[in-house]
């Protein structure tokens, strides 16, 4: 991106957004993740990001924040919420897939503690955990939703970290997709009728 068009950009009021784009493919290239980094490659003077960011603490909380939103929006767009254990399972494979397409940004969400001082990304971890409670509670509603929707998440994250690990294999995604779909239902077995009985008590 030129110098002009950080600016042009600046001046619409869009530099938080400018900087986080140019920190977020400057991490998916493999570099290291600091204010100036992303300044450089914003083109705009090192203390511009200041306005906006405190500290790298700050431009990193910034984009967990970002990425769980994506995660959410991916988990959630263009379907109903689950019924079933299967669709459980496919929550997992849409979680998989994000964290193999975007392993930079999974990494930096969840790779170390989160900032818990950060209320934007405590409100975007909420909406997430929250969402997985909601699921459990619809499919499985006889059990605990919070100790289920942490087995299922744990699966899944674990199952995301294992192939960008190189743990398991992850160069065929139908291959990664039927694994984790299978791995999902070894763990949760089939619940069509749960919710449909739980209405009938």
């Amino acid at each position: 991106m030129s110098s002009d068009t950080a600016r042009v950009g600046y001046h619409h009021g869009d530099l938080r957004a400018t900087l986080l784009r140019a920190a977020l493919e400057g991490l998916e290239a493999g570099e290291p993740l600091s204010l100036r980094a992303a300044a450089r490659r914003a083109g705009v003077s090192t203390g511009a990001p200041y306005r906006h960011f405190t500290d790298r603490e700050a431009l990193e909380s910034a984009l967990a924040v970002q990425g769980l939103r994506e995660l959410m929006d991916d988990l959630t767009a263009d379907r109903k919420p689950p019924a079933s254990a299967a669709e459980v399972g496919e929550l997992a494979v849409e979680y998989v897939r994000f964290a193999l397409r975007r392993p930079a940004l999974f990494r930096l969400m969840f790779g170390q503690e989160c900032d818990d001082q950060d209320d934007e990304r405590v409100r975007a971890a909420r909406t997430l955990h929250g969402y997985l409670e909601a699921v459990m509670v619809e499919v499985f509603p006889q059990s605990d939703p919070v100790a289920l929707a942490t087995a299922g998440w744990s699966l899944a994250h674990g199952l995301a970290f294992l192939h960008l690990d190189g743990k398991l294999p992850a160069t065929d995604p139908a291959a990664v997709d039927e694994r984790v779909r299978s791995t999902l239902a070894a763990v949760f077995p089939p619940t069509s009728s749960s919710r449909i009985e739980s209405s009938h008590e």
